[in-house]
């Protein structure tokens, strides 16, 4: 236990006359008095003093004030007794923690008793103490108890503090009646309890804004192991639950350390925030960061990451052990078993539904049986896990082999066997990681564990993404998966070794917080445990260029334009070979989909199917130059001419229209995005113009929004900006002008959630709206004035702008690369329109918090930029943005 500093004892208690009531002046004494006192705490919070120590201490001495008070203000009266319930009970205080009272009275109090416990409480939270209270009898406590577990649960944490002795008979006895919440229902109550609970936090400990009282692997994980050792077996020391085999003793060590840094975690988030907050939101995680001494080590391996990781270690645990302690829970109260074990393979016996162990030195005396066991579980589904006791001895045997494990070729082998298994072997690797074995056999592995990335688009732990990754690639193994993956399960079929497809998941960010390429450090590793495993070379060689080039079609297909055929070309010839091409499709999906449950939609999900099958015909043509432009434009329009034949609509007055087509239109649509617009213009008439349609499942994956007016300045930007007030996503367009200067404009949307309009009345609206801003004279773009989210708030990046002129085009292609905000598109096209600058091209992809926009422009002439206009468009862009920046956050804080 640390030292109290020497230098600061704690202020002592004011004197006070008993029965004597608390007057003004006592009263402002008191308040000056809880204000040193803390002042007190959080100068030996700074000082070094562990929060262990610190929430005893401040619990002791509440206590000692609300004894000081109660004989003050209430006396002896032998009618009524104070107790502390809840987390006061338990002796744990921290600096914005409520007091939970409870004041136990003989009958209903009356008169004087009254008015005491008027003033009591009055003058409880006149000091700022916050306190929870209730006045009850024992009857009443014992009626409330049989009707709720959670107040019994109070009641259980309770202990007298001031009051009659008299109580405490009747009190304990009311705590011990077996009848009152029996052990069965009780932990049922307890469990279902911890399940809502944690429903509310997505079920998960890895959430980037955690709350560490009531979210997985919290506090309250902690405490439900108490509750329960208490009710259940009447035991209250964790050294006793070793004794009774409920615990283990490594496990008591790891829980003690991982309850030590949520104590110190809670005690500097209480002084930080200066109000009871659970949560660690963005606003705060910076700062605790710095004043619990964190440093940035480099770009990848920020303070606060360092910080985060502490806390998710130590949520894993808690959360590891709280589920292991229910599970023995079960075991133990549960009937004898009445039926004979029956053997699984030679090693591992199935009681009930869990396996177990013949021999219980199995794991010690055979390494390669931690990982046969978990094959096991795989090959017979029926089971749900381990028993408790074979469990035990598991984490026992890990820490016994520590490091030898990785070097052990039976282990190695065992490895194997289990990855060979495919899609049946990803719950068996998701267990492994939850017992800690996954981290023990594969080092890399375990210094991920509890890793988060510092910013938006990556919303999980870099292990918990992993396993995500591997679930959404076990899931392309059904056939259902089609129906959120266009080609997943289609491909996944042709895939004749699945363990490679793992081992790229399982790898292709283990180097992530390292420093450097993470794609370039985790090829390495991915190579040597391929070797290590025993892998053919040209197989180990697969897996490691997988985890190189992971995010190749990601990039691609969100930062290119992949109607492009030399860009299809540049990425067919860098995959180079079939069975790459689809297992980097899987991995690229499955990495997507598991980095946000946000960020997979069906735009992203035709995008990459359109460059997969683009990619694969261009391998299957033996990776010869895409065709010539005019082949290019003559099969798109034959396609499209098809189509509307099909319809019934002529040749001629389809292609007199076209003959006022850009080439660009050809080339960078779909033949049925062709045949679309043209039967539309075709049917309108000239006073109709502008022309709208919205086609709410488009042939890109999202709703297509399709304008036809004559092209005047602010087309764009009046459009973009009303589907910004709309709340609508832009995710890509494009923007065509015909000889006779009508704009073509395309623009693919998803609403806030990611989907497509799927609704017709939203459709309507939109169209309306849509409508409404077009007919303006002149155009007048109206940017939508919403506050930025909270989170946002704590991720500014500077502006990146960068030019580069595309021979190919005779365009300029614009990079942004700048903090998302609301309308970020409009206001870019906004300044486009006044440096009378056109869009003919866009690309919106965001990744949380950073926008990542690209445009292909010319100026007015359709010419390139010329340094000088590039130049002046910089300087207007970084202007606007830096202003719209200040101006949202300013809008942000007035709105909280």
């Amino acid at each position: 236990m640390s030292a109290i500093p020497a230098r600061a004892p704690l202020p002592r208690l004011p004197a006070a006359v008993p029965r004597s009531g608390i007057s003004a002046e006592a009263r402002l004494a008191l308040r000056q008095w809880l204000g040193d006192v803390d002042r007190w705490f959080a100068e030996a919070f700074r000082d070094g003093v562990a929060a262990d120590e610190l929430v005893r201490l401040r619990a002791g001495t509440l206590q000692n004030l609300l004894r000081h008070i109660w004989t003050a203000i209430v006396g002896e009266a032998s009618g009524a007794a104070l107790y502390a319930v809840g987390g006061f009970g338990r002796g744990e205080q921290f600096p914005q923690s409520d007091i939970d009272l409870l004041v136990l009275v003989d009958s209903t109090p009356q008169g004087s008793l009254t008015r005491s416990l008027e003033t009591l409480f009055t003058c409880l939270w006149d000091f700022g103490l916050k306190p929870g209270h209730a006045v009850r009898t024992l009857q009443q406590c014992r009626d409330l108890a049989a009707e709720d577990a959670s107040v019994y649960t109070s009641l259980l944490d309770g202990r007298r503090i001031a009051g009659s002795e008299r109580f405490d008979p009747a009190w304990d006895a009311l705590l011990a009646d077996a009848t009152l919440w029996p052990r069965l229902p009780y932990l049922a109550a307890k469990r279902a309890e911890q399940e809502q609970r944690h429903a509310r936090y997505n079920d998960t400990a890895y959430n980037l804004e955690p709350n560490l009282k009531d979210g997985p692997g919290g506090l309250r994980s902690l405490h439900v192991i108490g509750w329960l050792a208490r009710r259940l077996f009447g035991l209250r020391d964790w050294r006793e639950l070793a004794a009774q085999g409920l615990l283990g003793t490594a496990e008591v060590a790891a829980v003690d350390a991982a309850r030590a840094v949520l104590w110190r975690t809670r005690f500097a988030l209480h002084l930080l925030a200066r109000r009871p907050e659970e949560r660690l939101l963005f606003d705060y995680q910076r700062e605790l960061a710095r004043r619990l001494g964190y440093e940035d080590e480099h770009a990848q391996n920020l303070g606060v990451e360092q910080f985060m990781q502490d806390y998710f270690r130590a949520a894993i645990v808690l959360e590891r052990a709280n589920a292991a302690f229910l599970q023995r829970c079960e075991e133990a109260l549960a009937e004898p078993v009445l039926f004979a074990a029956e053997p699984v393979g030679e090693h591992f016996l199935a009681i009930g539904e869990r396996l177990d162990l013949r021999d219980a030195d199995l794991f010690v005396q055979r390494p390669a049986a931690l990982i046969e066991i978990f094959i096991a579980l795989a090959e017979n589904p029926t089971l749900k896990g381990l028993r408790a006791q074979a469990l035990t001895r598991l984490q026992a045997a890990v820490e016994i082999h520590a490091d030898s494990l990785r070097d052990d070729a039976a282990v190695q082998a065992a490895f194997l066997r289990l990855l060979r298994l495919g899609a049946a072997a990803v719950p068996a690797l998701a267990r492994m990681s939850r017992h800690g074995l996954l981290a023990q056999y594969l080092p890399a592995f375990g210094k991920v564990v509890g890793r988060m990335q510092y910013d938006l688009f990556h919303v999980y732990t870099v292990d918990e993404h992993t396993l995500r990754v591997l679930r959404i690639v076990a899931r392309f193994a059904q056939v259902d998966s089609s129906r959120e993956f266009a080609l997943g399960h289609e491909v996944y079929q042709r895939v004749s070794r699945p363990e490679l497809l793992l081992l790229a998941a399982l790898f292709h960010d283990i180097a992530k917080g390292r420093g450097g390429d993470h794609s370039e450090l985790g090829e390495v590793e991915a190579r040597a445990f391929c070797y290590r495993l025993g892998l053919p070379a040209a197989d180990a060689e697969l897996v490691a260029w997988l985890v190189r080039w992971h995010l190749l079609m990601s990039v691609t297909a969100q930062r290119q334009d992949i109607t492009d055929p030399d860009i299809v070309h540049r990425f067919a010839v860098q995959v180079g070979e079939w069975d790459r091409l689809d297992l980097l499709y899987l991995l690229t999906c499955a990495d997507i989909a598991g980095t946000s449950p946000k960020l997979w939609n069906s735009w992203k999900d035709r995008l990459l199917a359109d460059l997969y099958v683009a990619a694969r015909y261009v391998l299957r043509a033996g990776l010869e130059r895409p065709p010539q432009t005019a082949a290019q434009v003559a099969e798109c329009q034959a396609q499209a001419l098809e189509i509307l034949r099909a319809d019934g609509v002529g040749d001629g007055r389809v292609l007199d229209l076209w003959a006022g087509f850009p080439e660009q239109a050809f080339l960078r649509y779909h033949p049925e995005q062709i045949a679309w617009q043209t039967r539309l213009i075709l049917d309108a008439d000239s006073a109709d113009l502008p022309l709208l349609a919205i086609q709410s499942d488009g042939v890109r994956g999202g709703s297509e929004i399709f304008v036809y007016a004559a092209d005047r300045d602010g087309l764009f930007a009046t459009v973009a900006a009303c589907l910004d007030r709309l709340n609508l996503s832009v995710q890509e367009a494009r923007v065509l002008t015909t000889a006779s200067g009508m704009s073509l404009d395309t623009l693919l949307v998803l609403d806030t959630q990611g989907r497509a309009l799927d609704d017709a009345e939203r459709v309507e609206r939109v169209r309306r709206e849509l409508m409404r801003s077009l007919q303006q004279q002149p155009y007048r773009p109206q940017l939508a004035k919403r506050p930025l989210a909270r989170p946002l708030r704590h991720f500014h990046m500077v502006p990146r702008i960068a030019f580069r002129a595309d021979a190919a085009t005779r365009r300029t292609q614009l990079s942004l690369v700048c903090s998302d905000r609301p309308g970020l598109l409009a206001l870019v096209a906004l300044v486009l329109r006044e440096r009378q600058v056109r869009i003919h091209d866009a690309r919106i992809a965001t990744f949380g918090e950073r926008a990542e926009d690209f445009f292909q422009i010319t100026d007015q002439n359709d010419r390139p930029l010329t340094s000088a206009a590039e130049q002046a468009l910089l300087q207007a862009l970084l202007a606007r943005l830096d202003s719209s920046a200040a101006n949202t956050t300013k809008e942000s804080h007035a709105s909280t």
